[in-house]
């Protein structure tokens, strides 16, 4: 077991002088043909690392932890929303984990970092939700945003997803004891408070010119990936059906999927469509920006991440 530091912190404070902004990058923005696409983080959940992995044995997760210089224990898993903007329309992915849940209290940081980038949450006309864990809805469901949203922003859900929460199943899940209950309560809510704005859709919706969703399954029955492509560039956010082990090891299990063999086989589908065509892929979980290729690895893949435009 090396000694090296791990799970190293960020600057939290402003450096610069007061009113300045954020001293550490939240936001990264790339355009794919005519089609704007940004990034941007809601902050970090803290999660043990045995959701992670959950058909493999502690040696094999611990070997990976080890090689990434994180601690065994606890793993520091990034949270980033999507914002687009095709034509007309701006179309927010997502909307972060929202407040109330003590226990992820360094993340919740969408609205603010969206306002300080100047971006007028009434200027949204269409939201995805790519499923309706706390994580995804939770941004939504805090105390005055609905106010802020325009009237008749339409909320593109699955249907699968909707129907799915009315009475969810947990039993292939590994979460930890808090969180199944704040998972059903924060779905519940987010349908209490936006049921005339939900719009279902079965397979696929064009939400607009370029901007499309389609449901996988797998992470959630209902769970849907959303894709961008414009004058032959394609950008697709896969949500949670890839994280930060998922490239070296495809196959492993993540405790948050109701589904964790269909899952693993959406997951192994994305990433081989993405080597095959060199589409970009970015994801809810990924190291921010998340933003990247995957090559093929023997057996596994590679995620290559941007070099990043200053």
């Amino acid at each position: 077991m090396n000694t090296t530091i791990r799970n190293v912190q960020p600057v939290t404070e402003n450096l610069g002088k007061e009113g300045s902004g954020e001293f550490v990058p939240s936001r990264y923005a790339v355009r794919i043909g005519e089609v704007d696409v940004a990034l941007i983080s809601d902050g970090i959940l803290p999660l043990p690392t045995s959701t992670m992995s959950t058909n493999v044995s502690e040696a094999d997760r611990n070997e990976w932890f080890d090689g990434r210089f994180l601690q065994r224990d606890m793993f520091d898993w990034a949270l980033n929303i999507a914002l687009v903007r095709s034509g007309e329309r701006l179309i927010l992915i997502d909307s972060g984990v929202g407040d109330g849940f003590e226990y992820f209290s360094r993340a919740g940081q969408s609205v603010m970092r969206l306002e300080t980038a100047g971006i007028d949450l009434a200027a949204i006309t269409d939201i995805v939700i790519t499923h309706m864990h706390m994580d995804h809805v939770g941004g939504l469901n805090v105390e005055g945003i609905k106010a802020k949203l325009r009237p008749d922003v339409r909320i593109h859900v699955s249907s699968a997803e909707v129907t799915f929460w009315q009475n969810p199943d947990f039993s292939k899940t590994v979460m930890p004891e808090a969180v199944p209950p704040a998972l059903r309560k924060a779905a519940a809510r987010f349908v209490e408070l936006y049921s005339d704005n939900i719009v279902q859709f079965d397979q696929t919706v064009n939400v607009a010119p370029g901007v499309s969703a389609r449901v996988t399954g797998g992470h959630t029955p209902g769970h849907c990936v959303v894709d961008v492509a414009s004058n032959g560039e394609k950008l697709t956010f896969v949500g949670d059906a890839i994280f930060e082990v998922g490239f070296e090891n495809p196959e492993w299990q993540n405790g948050f999927e109701h589904e964790p063999e269909v899952a693993a086989a959406v997951r192994i589908g994305l990433l081989n469509d993405a080597a095959e065509t060199g589409a970009l892929l970015a994801a809810t979980h990924v190291a921010f920006p998340s933003i990247g290729h995957i090559a093929k690895a023997g057996k596994s893949f590679r995620f290559v991440p941007v070099q990043w435009d200053y």
